[in-house]
């Protein structure tokens, strides 16, 4: 039976100001399994970050709970990763990639030896075992980005949060990274929570995609995609259950702009 590794529960996230109060998660309930990749859409606005934020205990919840491994989050858990958009922000331009990439592991009591081996597998995972010696401002944003995912994969979390890490890069470069995270998923069992904006992508890329209405966000949709597990960027995005996978998920997000997705009572 597969177990469960995220839990969010009744989220519920209110912005406090002078001028009024705002809403911006009302009420989000969702599961994740171990070993699952989730991708979350919805609309401009709606809250995707915020909840990502809640998710990472970088955020407090007005209401509700978030659980990881059956622990309440209440800061930043320390058996979780983070990828975000601005690859650029999160890379110290003055180490080199394989300092980049050590980073998060100076907090583990971890001998040299072991700190290398897991540097180099993380590395030769993203296609980057030529290129330790480099600085980020020599290598293409692409490249960046996959250093980013490095650091990731060698800190070794339980679950990987990706907050719309390909939306800055080009077409080709976006598919390449796509397939990038298909493998670490399929070879490595990673855990993935992935958000984007991308339709498209998060029918390629998840195993279920969680739509989310507009604000005040909750979950209007959390639907299995019954694509084969062996993906490619030819042959997938030309099945027709790819087509009305992506044409559902597309409708479903127009709904939610408009306001006519009804939420449910229970």
């Amino acid at each position: 039976m597969p177990e469960t590794l995220l839990k969010v529960e009744h989220l519920n996230k209110v912005y406090e100001s002078s001028t009024g109060n705002v809403e911006a998660i009302g009420d989000i309930s969702f599961t994740m399994q171990r070993g699952e990749l989730v991708c979350i859409v919805g609309p401009s606005g709606c809250g995707k970050t915020t909840l990502l934020k809640c998710i990472a205990g970088l955020l407090r919840p007005s209401a509700g709970t978030v659980e990881l491994d059956g622990k309440i989050v209440s800061g930043p858990p320390a058996n979780m990763a983070l990828v975000f958009q601005e690859y650029g922000r999160s890379l110290y331009p003055w180490l080199t990639v394989r300092g980049n990439v050590e980073l998060p592991l100076r907090h583990k009591k971890l001998s040299r030896a072991e700190k290398d081996a897991l540097i180099d597998d993380a590395l030769l995972a993203v296609g980057l075992d030529h290129a330790g010696g480099s600085f980020p401002w020599q290598l293409s944003g692409g490249m960046q980005q996959r250093v980013a995912i490095a650091r990731a994969v060698a800190y070794q979390p339980e679950v990987l949060i990706m907050d719309e890490p390909f939306a800055a890069v080009d077409a080709q470069t976006r598919a390449d990274l796509e397939d990038l995270v298909r493998s670490l998923h399929r070879e490595r069992g990673m855990s993935i929570l992935f958000v984007t904006h991308d339709i498209d992508e998060s029918v390629y890329l998840g195993e279920r995609v969680v739509v989310l209405s507009k604000s005040p966000t909750w979950v209007q949709e959390d639907l299995a995609i019954d694509l084969p597990a062996e993906r490619d960027q030819i042959t997938t995005r030309a099945m027709p259950r790819f087509t009305e996978l992506r044409t559902y998920v597309y409708e479903q997000i127009q709904r939610a702009k408009r306001g006519q997705a009804v939420r449910p009572t229970s």
